[in-house]
């Protein structure tokens, strides 16, 4: 039989359980990551597992409780769909195998799996669609770090973002247009939040609070910048449903401070009530499969906020999660590998 190709599928990761040893567990790797809390060593540490896990486990033991299904995590049950749909999609000439940034599946034990059958080439596709170091970043130093032992490494190669892919875009509106886009007077693109810090380390020589790369995308500066991407992402996705650009605004959600990327997401839901719009519809382009902030945060916090202000129905478009034309674009975007 000839070597496969093996694809690796990498998310961001889960709890095992919703209980609070298991939360607790989930928030030490994930916080103690230099990536996602990017401050000296000693003093991530203090703040991590001295103050931000003690005091928040338990709470966020509760939100993950509302997410849970019977069958368990959304995010691990759509990326056990994905890997099963696109190994059936590519058959016998390739092997798919799924790994989680923290938690399980391992990078470190499917990594070693993978190192055990050595195919001849490795794709490495973490699934963020906007490059950002504390996500995209940290997967891939984590791969090349469990790699760089080993005796024999194969061709490797990493799908590094995927923001403009025309497919994924057109999935996206595709989602949308379940609904009638005309009941809708306003729409927001809600992306993850990051600190303005870590933005500016993209491009040193631009403050990320002046820059202009909101209004106009420039490939040769802003390709990995995540606030450039963000925003451009939104506009392929309004464009492609002719949503005109006074009508959709961009927001960050899930934010720890103030010097965060602006607009909050929960503050522009507020705004938007108060100025009278009664029917928004909210994308998510960050996230490729349901978790805690598309269904608990949008679905649940935003829809609260927005009603509890005057607003009347806030849709959220629904995640990428197993949809055959998703599998069939990450079958083309690894193959175009």
């Amino acid at each position: 039989m000839n070597k496969k190709t093996t694809i690796l599928l990498i998310n961001l990761g889960t709890p095992k359980s919703p209980s609070v040893k298991d939360v607790r567990s989930y928030l030490k790797e994930f916080l103690n990551d230099k990536r996602v809390i990017d401050i000296p060593w000693l003093l991530r540490k203090i703040l991590v597992n001295l103050i931000i896990i003690p005091f928040r486990a338990k709470s966020s033991s509760k939100i993950y409780k509302e997410l849970w299904t019977p069958e368990g995590s959304p995010l691990m049950i759509y990326g056990e769909s994905v890997k099963k749909m696109l190994q059936d999609e590519l058959g016998d000439d390739y092997k798919v195998e799924l790994g989680m940034r923290y938690n399980e599946p391992s990078l470190s034990g499917v990594l070693n799996k993978i190192k055990a059958e050595m195919p001849e080439r490795l794709i490495v596709f973490p699934m963020y669609p906007q490059y950002a170091s504390s996500s995209t970043g940290s997967t891939i130093e984590r791969v090349m770090e469990l790699m760089k032992s080993w005796e024999v490494i194969p061709e490797v190669n990493i799908i590094n973002q995927f923001f403009e892919d025309p497919d994924y875009i057109n999935i996206i509106a595709d989602n949308a247009r379940k609904h009638n886009i005309d009941d809708f007077e306003h729409f927001v693109f809600s992306f993850h939040g990051l600190p303005i810090r870590q933005i500016n380390k993209v491009h040193p020589h631009r403050n990320c609070k002046t820059c202009d790369c909101d209004k106009k995308f420039k490939r040769e500066t802003d390709y990995y910048c995540y606030k450039a991407t963000c925003y451009e992402n939104a506009r392929l996705i309004a464009q492609e449903l002719n949503i005109p650009q006074g009508k959709y605004t961009v927001a960050f959600q899930s934010r720890l401070d103030k010097d965060w990327l602006e607009p909050f997401a929960d503050k522009l839901m507020v705004k938007l009530a108060k100025e009278g719009k009664k029917n928004i519809m909210v994308f998510s382009p960050a996230f490729v499969a349901d978790c805690l902030e598309t269904t608990i945060e949008i679905g649940g916090e935003f829809t609260e906020l927005f009603k509890e202000n005057g607003g009347k129905k806030l849709v959220l478009v629904e995640s990428l999660n197993d949809n055959p034309a998703w599998i069939k674009t990450i079958k083309k975007l690894v193959i175009n590998q």
